[in-house]
């Protein structure tokens, strides 16, 4: 199942330390098969305020994502965008392509033993 590493970040101060990032994490990313698939853009807003930029970063399964993030070669670029940003960030599974959301209702109603209406 692919996974994510999402970030939104609300601020960036594009210094010294942010570009040293950029050049290196591309490298960090290569072991683990990571790719970014959104980076830097600024989001059509369409629902609540959304200050700031999204990255989205794509990983074969979530223990690859998990294994980026925890490596050695990201960790050490890591401060630079921690301390030079404000911002969030996740790891999360995504789902397969037979996916549908109303089989995931169902479920939930089945797992609380209700009918799902009032």
């Amino acid at each position: 199942m692919p996974a994510y590493a999402l970030a939104h970040l609300r601020t960036v101060d594009v210094n010294a330390e942010i570009v040293e990032y950029l050049e290196r994490i591309d490298g960090s990313l290569e072991p683990f098969e990571g790719r970014f698939i959104v980076h830097g853009k600024i989001p059509e807003v369409i629902e609540e305020p959304f200050p700031g930029v999204v990255v989205i970063i794509e990983f074969p399964d979530l223990e690859r994502a998990r294994a980026w993030y925890e490596s050695e070669e990201y960790q050490a670029i890591l401060p630079f965008r921690t301390e030079n940003s404000d911002g969030s960030a996740i790891l999360v599974e995504g789902v397969g392509p037979d996916y549908r959301a109303a089989d995931f209702a169902a479920a939930a109603v089945a797992q609380a033993g209700g009918s799902g209406g009032s």
